[in-house]
């Protein structure tokens, strides 16, 4: 559409004394869920530019450009672009001069005119759209609220309900946050710990894996198989953790059974290991406790491979740790009597040592190495 740049003092449309009214409500309504003002206030102006469109007499589609609202606290009002032309073929963008020199005596042919519009005539059918379009607005601004503060909390531990359990697929939904924080989490089978029970309206812990947008809200995914849980568990129990003096460097798990956590002190005279077990066991008991019983070796983390991985097989005692040139590997040799507590049940042990150190570990008992070393 041609547009004259010229600066034309055109006729101003009647304003509507509501603007003071509907700030007033919008800024309580960012108070109450967090939704900004600025963003109600496009949805309105959008709300009435479909409303004018849909009601429009002629009932001629314009172009939602060529509709203008302007909505500030000190009032509501309307203008229609329309094309200044000699002759008229489309009456609902173009407008002859002769009217536009009416409502601006400076204008040309082929200026954009600004004709006002009186939006106390919008019928109940206009009414009804901007209605519908201003909910829509609210809905979508308080999922998009939700989403921004639960995506803040992937990878945090949320405390929920559970609402009920898919006798089908075994998934449980969750209610975490309270209020109009509130969002439905998923746990899925596959991320609920093997023999662990619940009931609808029971008490939950879970480890939030990442939070997805959705049609109604935010879709929340939730896991109580994850080794992130073991390590926020402890950072609930453990001050020293919380404030940086002992540091989680890794956990291996294998959830409802067993799980093996590096851990470092940060500071001279800390004690990792038994920051995290606390006074008679009270930390490690807590977590083992909300874990419903699954075993937890708390070991020391250390730069040297060769310690790190004596450590990891704790509880067995371990003779001598050798890596394996060219390879992330080693052979370690432990007291016959140790072989299997080494390996442990259904080689568990070993396996999760190799998950934490990151090594392939190899395995002998005391007197099958001094046979090798004697062959050799």
């Amino acid at each position: 559409m041609a547009r004259n740049t010229r600066a034309k003092k055109q006729a101003e449309a009647p304003k509507v004394d509501i603007g003071a009214e509907i700030f007033a409500s919008l800024e309580e309504l960012e108070k109450l869920k967090g939704i900004p003002v600025d963003y109600m206030v496009e949805r309105l102006k959008q709300a009435l530019t479909n409303a004018y469109r849909k009601d429009r007499e002629d009932h001629r589609d314009v172009p939602a450009d060529n509709v203008v609202v302007n909505l500030s606290k000190e009032g509501l009002s309307m203008h229609l672009i329309k094309t200044a032309v000699e002759e008229v073929e489309d009456t609902a963008l173009e407008i002859p001069i002769d009217a536009a020199r009416n409502i601006d005596p400076n204008a040309q042919v082929g200026d954009a005119v600004n004709i006002p519009v009186d939006i106390q005539k919008f019928g109940r059918i206009a009414a009804q759209t901007a209605k519908q379009v201003v909910i829509q607005g609210i809905r979508e601004a308080e999922r998009g609220v939700a989403y921004e503060s639960y995506s803040s909390k992937a990878q945090e531990l949320l405390t929920g309900t559970v609402l009920r359990v898919d006798p089908t697929s075994g998934d449980m939904f969750v209610r975490v946050g309270q209020g109009s924080d509130a969002s439905d989490a998923v746990l899925r089978a596959s991320e609920q710990i093997p023999g662990e029970k619940y009931k609808e309206g029971d008490l939950i812990r879970v480890y939030v894996l990442e939070v997805n947008k959705a049609r109604r809200g935010p879709l929340v995914h939730v896991s109580r198989t994850h080794p992130n849980l073991v390590r926020r568990l402890f950072e609930l129990e453990t001050p020293e953790i919380a404030e940086g003096q002992v540091e989680v460097r890794n956990i291996a798990r294998e959830a409802g059974s067993r799980s093996k956590m590096a851990v470092r002190a940060t500071m001279e005279g800390v004690d990792p290991v038994g920051a995290c077990v606390g006074p008679r066991g009270g930390r490690v008991g807590a977590v083992v406790e909300e874990l419903h019983g699954e075993k937890i070796d708390i070991v020391v983390w250390s730069e040297d491979p060769c310690q790190y991985v004596r450590s990891a097989l704790s509880p067995a005692d371990v003779v001598s740790v050798s890596l394996i040139p060219g390879q992330k590997a080693c052979r370690v040799v432990v007291p016959d009597d140790q072989l299997s507590l080494a390996i442990g049940k259904e080689g568990q042990n070993a396996r999760l040592a190799a998950r934490l150190t990151g090594y392939k570990i190899d395995i002998k008992p005391a007197s099958q190495a001094e046979e090798d070393s004697i062959d050799n």
